[in-house]
């Protein structure tokens, strides 16, 4: 089967996305101090693996889509875990030399990101309807992992949420309503 051109080029960028965040993983977690944050790395490494793994084997061989691997799965958190408000931030400035566990959350955290949407985005170009499921699969993966690493850095007060005053949140928020308490017609009516 022929794959299109922007299929084609979206596989090429994910690919290499992987082999960028697989290498630089494995960076880190040589460079961790905290067993937490290397047990994390090792958890997302091995998924990345699995994922490019999969896709390059989609490409060489159709067949390879039966072995797709399980979604990382969300972490389990109840809103009220999360910590918000800002308590002394620190300061923040780029730094040369050894990564610190901060650190390398933080680059995590962005290569997550930043893959899973590059991953939806990907998804949105493919016709091959199993690239395109593997894509939104890669890119929930990243999702979670991302939210993940935010849980962690959040816990040791280096992912900081600021926040509005309550009435405030609640003032700009409320003022979307459901549509039906509006009396609006559904479908816009013209």
């Amino acid at each position: 089967m022929p794959y299109g051109a922007h299929e084609t080029m979206e596989v090429h960028e994910i690919l290499n996305e992987k082999i960028n965040l697989i290498n630089h993983f494995s960076f880190y977690a040589q460079q961790a101090q905290l067993p937490e944050l290397r047990d994390m790395i090792n958890r997302h490494l091995q998924t990345a693996v699995q994922s490019y793994d999969q896709l390059v084997g989609y490409t060489h061989d159709y067949n390879a889509v039966a072995n797709r691997p399980a979604p990382y799965g969300m972490p389990q958190v109840q809103p009220q875990q999360v910590q918000y408000g800002l308590h002394q931030p620190g300061t923040h400035a780029p730094m040369q030399g050894q990564f610190d566990d901060r650190q390398i959350a933080g680059s995590m955290l962005s290569c997550h990101k930043n893959s899973a949407k590059n991953h939806m985005a990907g998804s949105l170009e493919c016709a091959d309807p199993n690239v395109r499921q593997m894509l939104v699969n890669g890119a929930v993966d990243c999702a979670n992992q991302a939210y993940e690493v935010f849980l962690f850095m959040n816990r040791m007060g280096a992912y900081q949420v600021p926040t509005m005053q309550d009435h405030t949140a609640k003032t700009f928020l409320h003022s979307y309503q459901p549509m039906h308490q509006t009396g609006a017609p559904m479908g816009g009516g013209h």
